[in-house]
């Protein structure tokens, strides 16, 4: 079995999706926030906060090559604009992966994010604004999103259920 990737917007179920797939399938599950975090020693929000939105997405493209290169047998879990910035998605496109869109509409993600306090680019944001922000990006990024090799729309879906689409599909 080939190394899966999975990628959508923030609040899409990427993480989870990734630790229930990995342990069906008996492969490691990784999720790049967590090991930036890991060798960064320092949150998300920290690394915005104390240097800038412009290291991050370089440290990102780094973890990102490293996996891609050093790791075998996952399931990673990207950033929502891990795959939309740099060269990105060329690095995904060439590695030895599949690739899975977790497409979530507006209002399921917005229930997830509207009280989430940990993502930067979320604060100080009214429902309506959140709203807008969400429909912009989803927009901006879709043609990324959209060069999945599988997606799948995960509305009204279990993590279970979503799983037992992905599995076969990648057969």
């Amino acid at each position: 079995m080939e190394n899966i990737i999975l990628l959508g917007y923030m609040a899409s179920g990427k993480s989870t999706i990734a630790q229930a797939l990995a342990q069906r399938l008996n492969l490691k599950a990784l999720d790049i926030d967590q090991e930036i975090i890991k060798r960064e020693q320092m949150s998300i929000q920290e690394i915005f906060d104390r240097r800038g939105e412009i290291y991050f997405r370089k440290r990102e493209t780094q973890v990102l090559s490293e996996i891609l290169t050093n790791e075998h047998k996952y399931v990673l879990a990207l950033g929502g604009g891990t795959p939309c910035y740099g060269n990105n998605l060329n690095l995904i496109k060439e590695s030895e992966s599949k690739t899975v869109y977790l497409k979530a509409s507006i209002d399921l993600i917005l229930s997830r994010v509207q009280n989430d306090h940990t993502r930067p680019v979320l604060n100080n944001k009214s429902e309506q604004e959140l709203r807008d922000f969400i429909a912009m990006h989803l927009f901006e990024r879709s043609f990324f999103y959209n060069q999945a090799d599988l997606i799948i729309n995960t509305e009204g879906l279990s993590t279970e259920e979503i799983c037992d689409k992905i599995i076969p599909a990648l057969a």
